[in-house]
């Protein structure tokens, strides 16, 4: 008897084929697409904010290593003076010339660098830079060290999403 209600059951399995029909398949595949286009947006949303106080976070010890730079040689990177506001801008802080790292010879007085061990780059892979008339539309910052965040447009041509501290 045992035998034969197992025998039973096996058959009604087989007869029905033992799987999912097509329909079934397609609900889930869709219920699964639906799930992901709400979660991947905001993933990237996530992300994105997350990129935002990284370089927030590496800009905040950069304004530390120049503002510890300034104080010791009373110069800003690139060798300009403290005081100076309409200098050129330093697009590589990692050089000799930004004095962060090392120095070059423009930092004659007082250098007791390196301030920072490394030099990071930006989330998304462009050099932070200090800028000591920093000017977005009609407003002049003074001295700032930034990121071109995520669009990565920079080098005076500064816009909205630009990420910076100000250093005075």
């Amino acid at each position: 008897m045992k035998n034969a209600a197992y025998r039973d059951r096996v058959s009604v399995w087989s007869s029905h084929g033992g799987g999912f029909t097509l329909v079934e398949i397609m609900i889930v595949v869709g219920i699964i697409a639906i799930l992901a286009a709400l979660a991947i947006p905001a993933f990237m949303k996530a992300r994105q904010e997350s990129y935002i106080n990284i370089a927030r976070s590496d800009l905040q010890m950069l304004a530390a290593a120049i503002e510890r730079l300034a104080y010791d040689t009373g110069q800003w990177p690139g060798g300009i003076a403290y005081d100076d506001h309409s200098s050129p801008e330093t697009w590589d802080l990692g050089g000799g010339d930004a004095g962060i790292m090392a120095n070059d010879g423009r930092f004659t007085n007082n250098w007791n660098g390196p301030y920072m061990k490394s030099m990071p780059t930006d989330p998304w892979g462009t050099n932070y830079f200090f800028d000591n008339d920093y000017t977005i539309g009609s407003v002049t910052t003074n001295s700032v060290v930034g990121s071109f965040g995520p669009n990565r447009v920079g080098r005076n041509l500064y816009d909205s999403d630009d990420i910076y501290v100000k250093i005075d």
